[in-house]
């Protein structure tokens, strides 16, 4: 049993810097750094400025050791909203203490108490210790829907392109 004390709190204007260190972090994690454009301007803009999404930040005695990051999405089935889980970090060292579980159990008290009808995430399809979790929490793993995406200069050539 570690003596550390463990925390969450949600990310204010001034975390910025901490939360794009864990989205670099995440995204070297999942081989994906080549990716990452985003600045701490453009997640002051969307983040805290025009509230796209929320951020939770996890601490041990008091130190940013994580993050998850949410946002509403809307269900029609259900007619109500949910949470869509994007983010949920925790850095290497700080794995294996329950520190994640934790993290993720407070996004879905979030979801419970406003009242959405689920909690639905992606998990790359190597990440075997993550999928082995999300199993053992008895999360349902999506295997019927396929994600489909359209990327930023894919999106604006679907946008403006001419139809013959």
């Amino acid at each position: 049993m570690s003596d550390k004390k463990f925390g969450i709190r949600f990310a204010d204007v001034n975390d910025v810097s901490i939360i794009l260190k864990f989205i670099k972090e995440l995204a070297v994690y999942e081989k994906l750094e080549h990716e990452v454009t985003a600045t701490e301007e453009i997640l002051k803009e969307w983040i805290f400025e025009k509230k796209k999404c929320e951020v939770l930040i996890a601490l041990e005695d008091d130190i940013e050791i994580g993050y998850a990051l949410f946002f509403h999405n809307f269900s029609t089935f259900l007619g109500k909203a949910g949470i869509y889980l994007e983010d949920l970090y925790i850095t290497p060292n700080c794995r294996g203490l329950g520190y994640g579980k934790k993290l993720l159990k407070e996004v879905a008290k979030i979801a419970v108490d406003r009242g959405c009808g689920r909690l639905d995430w992606q998990c790359l399809d190597w990440n075997k210790s993550s999928i082995d979790f999300y199993l053992s929490i008895n999360a349902l793993q999506m295997s019927s829907w396929t994600s489909y995406r359209l990327s930023y200069n894919v999106l604006r050539k679907f946008v403006y392109e001419n139809d013959v």
